[in-house]
């Protein structure tokens, strides 16, 4: 991979529909989220208006322009004592997977978790997403427990393994 092929920015609303795409890619896959309806434009808008000033959503786009991923930082809870603990997730489209671009846009919601003041991140992921875990131990993650049966998709129950980050400083 090569950094200069991508770049990542702060989300526009030209964006909404391309983060729409990738997102429905991952529904209707149904192994990555527990989410189950399809988003559009008006969701994603909805979604994003509902931000507040330590969630962010960052966008990565090929050297056209295009958006082939997206990653966001969320917070944990509302509850204050939560306050320094924040929650990431990372969508490529599918054939952009695999070249890197996902470590990249993880590094960079990293240092913003960092410059937001956060100390713990959070990640949540299918357990059969073998792929997806191996990349956020890679990255510095650490398994911190399973959640059994606590999703129920495409008929079947979904255990989540919970991984955790914690910034140093």
């Amino acid at each position: 991979m090569k950094e200069s092929t991508v770049s990542i920015h702060d989300v526009s609303e030209v964006d909404y529909q391309s983060i729409a795409d990738i997102y429905n890619e991952y529904i209707l896959q149904g192994s990555a989220t527990m989410e189950e309806k399809i988003y559009d434009f008006q969701r994603v808008k909805v979604w994003l208006q509902g931000f507040n000033n330590r969630e962010k959503l960052l966008v990565l786009k090929n050297a056209y322009g295009k958006v082939i991923g997206w990653g966001v930082i969320k917070n944990y809870s509302d509850r204050e004592g939560y306050r320094t603990t924040c929650e990431t997730s990372v969508y490529l489209t599918a054939n952009e997977k695999r070249k890197g671009y996902g470590t990249l846009l993880k590094k960079r919601l990293i240092s913003e978790c960092i410059s937001m003041g956060y100390h713990h991140i959070v990640g949540k992921i299918f357990a059969t997403n073998t792929a997806s875990i191996q990349y956020n131990l890679n990255l510095g993650y650490q398994i911190v427990g399973r959640q059994n049966e606590i999703g129920f998709k495409n008929g079947e129950w979904v255990d989540v393994v919970i991984m955790q980050y914690l910034i140093k400083g």
